[in-house]
């Protein structure tokens, strides 16, 4: 129990400092490209550093993966782990974006939260909400392997949060989708026709119903999986 709790707070403590250097990075664009603040349309930014860009995100997403494959005792828990340094990582971003740009304005202020393989926008409260859930999830999962239960998922626990998952997902790719439809397959095959639809990109509708419904669907799975291990210890 001991050793399970040292790991988990040096997990929360390597998921911050990592939300403190995604602040850092943004602090320095701002600065390159967006003195004024940021806004939609997004100013252009040359075609090197979209890519650097491109390869950082990727890199985050193993470093995140690594940090739950070293961390979790077995498969769930490792995934568990990822979800909650992605998390972290996430809340702290825009907590240390709030105290060194005083950005985002509000929780429905918009935000570019992914770019591959389409960009991904919406209000800042959504990813907030989705990083909650996932904290939810972890601490669930290490606290009953920390009991020795065998804390996996039964298939349609983990179908029913896949596919919440990606409904989640789709709902923040749909603006972007229905404004750039015809140049969408390029956008995905080339980086210079990313930078040119986001020049002349303004995200307008967020489409809650989609993204609640997604939601939903993977609190179900959560609630189902709480429940069963639940039982399994009464």
């Amino acid at each position: 129990m001991h050793q399970s709790r040292k790991i988990f707070w040096w997990v929360t403590y390597y998921s911050i400092a990592m939300g403190f250097l995604e602040t850092a990075v943004v602090v320095y664009l701002r600065k390159l490209y967006y003195p004024n603040g940021f806004f939609f349309p997004l100013a252009p930014v040359s075609s090197d550093i979209a890519i650097v860009e491109l390869w950082r995100e990727l890199a985050t997403l193993i470093m995140l993966i690594s940090i739950g494959v070293l961390a979790g005792r077995n498969r769930a828990e490792k995934f568990a782990y990822f979800l909650y340094s992605f998390a972290i990582w996430d809340l702290f971003y825009y907590v240390f974006l709030k105290v060194f740009l005083n950005w985002p304005e509000s929780l429905m202020t918009w935000d570019i939260l992914f770019l591959l393989p389409i960009p991904w926008v919406g209000p800042v409260i959504a990813p907030c909400i989705i990083a909650v859930t996932m904290v939810l999830f972890c601490l669930t999962v290490i606290r009953f392997t920390d009991k020795g239960i065998r804390v996996s998922m039964l298939p349609k626990e983990r179908w029913l949060m896949w596919l919440g998952a990606l409904v989640v997902i789709i709902s923040f790719t749909m603006d972007y989708a229905e404004k750039k439809g015809a140049t969408l397959w390029n956008n995905i095959m080339s980086h210079n026709s990313l930078l040119t639809n986001l020049v002349d990109y303004i995200p307008s509708d967020f489409n809650w119903f989609v993204f609640i419904v997604g939601e939903l669907m993977i609190l179900t799975a959560y609630f189902l999986y709480r429940r069963r291990l639940g039982n399994i210890i009464l």
